[in-house]
């Protein structure tokens, strides 16, 4: 199964974070294929320049790789699919996430139990 780590979850994976429990973890080694979307880049970048975030944007562009993860790119065809979802939850970074899983039928892992709401693809860990 390929599946596409939300913002925190991949900052945790990251961090090597306790919050990631040792499931989840099985989970994303197991996984055929892991993504990061470059959305998540883009989200990091904001809050980092509003210290929201204390982390470095390319650090965590340059996890990617060194993860053996792959970046999604956002395309035209996720952000239209963004404007049909429900508005369960407002964020437009994890609102673009679901619509990127939706449309390429990944598996969104995620610790928001909010997107949850969004039903398949979304799975709260």
């Amino acid at each position: 199964m390929t599946i596409l780590l939300d913002t925190q979850i991949f900052l945790w994976f990251l961090a090597d974070s306790a919050r990631l429990s040792r499931p989840v973890r099985h989970r994303i080694r197991d996984a055929t294929v892991v993504c990061v979307s470059a959305a998540s880049i883009w989200e990091v970048a904001i809050k980092s320049a509003l210290g929201k975030l204390r982390i470095e944007p390319k650090a965590v562009l340059q996890g990617i790789p060194a993860s053996g993860f792959e970046e999604l790119p956002v395309l035209a065809r996720h952000a239209v699919l963004v404007a049909a979802l429900a508005p369960h939850h407002r964020d437009p970074f994890d609102r673009l996430l679901v619509a990127q899983a939706t449309a390429d039928s990944l598996r969104l892992l995620t610790a928001d139990a909010l997107l949850g709401s969004y039903g398949d693809p979304v799975e709260v860990v």
